[in-house]
């Protein structure tokens, strides 16, 4: 089918790398756990958006010259990781306002439509400037396309697609767990107050760990 071999492991493997935590997981609960299950139903739509910006790039081989170019991986890896210290100070030290506190149902959707439009954009680019997640595409994918297919370019842009599916999915049941668990604290904003800076730290020594990583 589209030059796609071993579709069945290809299907496995997706669903067991889904479901080892990793960075985007971390960061995903680490906004429903914050900031509530929209935040982290938001984050996870935004990792997707960031996967599919590196499924059509490992189609059309964007992927492939990124990732032979150690400047461009040293680059791409010193601002994920700059990104990602950054929203962790910002969360360390936000101040818990009373309308931040307010429970999910009690807040107001107009004021809301920023917030998800930021938190998008972070969990996008989050995605995007992973070298990692680089790294993953133009190793992994090409083991289940035949090298001898005409349609190489159909079969990667194939594979991405239900690998953006499958990992939205799961992502999104890992966002709205975490925000139903975390919900019952949002009228306490002593309590949201050290889960913001809980996970500010996490997410600054996500941001140490990529800036130390190595290919």
């Amino acid at each position: 089918m589209f030059g796609i071999t071993h579709f069945g492991f290809f299907l496995v493997a997706v669903f067991l790398l889904n479901v080892t935590p990793g960075p985007d997981t971390a960061y995903i609960v680490g906004r429903s756990v914050a900031q509530g299950r929209g935040a982290g139903l938001t984050s996870a739509l935004g990792i997707s958006a960031g996967c599919c910006v590196h499924s059509l790039a490992c189609a059309f081989g964007l992927t492939a010259l990124l990732a032979a170019s150690a400047t461009a991986f040293a680059v791409i890896k010193v601002v994920g990781a700059v990104y990602l210290v950054y929203l962790g100070v910002r969360l360390i030290f936000t101040k818990t306002t009373a309308a931040a506190s307010q429970p999910e149902a009690d807040q107001q959707p107009a004021g809301a439509a920023r917030p998800l439009r930021q938190l998008f954009l972070q969990g996008f680019w989050t995605n995007v400037l992973n070298p990692k997640v680089v790294l993953f595409f133009v190793s992994f994918f090409p083991q289940f396309v035949a090298a001898g297919s005409p349609h190489k370019t159909l079969a990667f842009l194939t594979l991405g697609a239900v690998f953006v599916g499958m990992s939205t999915v799961w992502n999104s049941f890992v966002a709205w767990i975490a925000g139903s668990v975390t919900r019952r604290f949002s009228g306490k904003p002593g309590v949201r107050k050290w889960l913001d800076r809980t996970v500010g730290s996490a997410f600054v020594g996500l941001g140490i760990r990529l800036a130390t990583a190595t290919r």
